[in-house]
């Protein structure tokens, strides 16, 4: 059994269904993330885009699984370009430069496992 506390407003969330759709809401011109679970293992993040905003180029030192909860999102990996609509997901590998754009606001998923 771990130690480890929820994220702050998580309580809530554990043992119970939910939709992932209405655990984030959109605001506008921005972009808005809750954690759903942080451990030292992984971390699993929702994500509301606001149309035009996105993230800029970057990389992360482990494998990260994207969703798309709602809308559709321009997401670009290791300079090779994705467009991605609800429903569906990618994985962008470890070490890889990646950046998200919102073409239209849409939600996604975030889960990074380490490893």
């Amino acid at each position: 059994m771990s130690s480890e506390k929820p994220p702050k407003g998580t309580e809530s969330l554990l043992g119970k269904a939910a939709n992932l759709a209405h655990l984030v809401a959109y605001q506008t011109g921005a972009v808005v993330s809750r954690t759903i679970i942080d451990k030292k293992t992984g971390t699993l993040t929702l994500f509301a885009f606001d149309a035009g905003q996105g993230l800029s180029e970057h990389t992360a030192p482990f494998d990260a699984f994207v969703q798309i909860i709602d809308g559709g999102a321009a997401i670009t990996i290791s300079g090779k370009g994705f467009h991605l609509k609800q429903g569906e997901m990618i994985v962008m590998p470890a070490g890889q430069p990646h950046s998200l754009k919102a073409l239209e606001k849409f939600k996604m998923m975030l889960v990074m496992i380490r490893s």
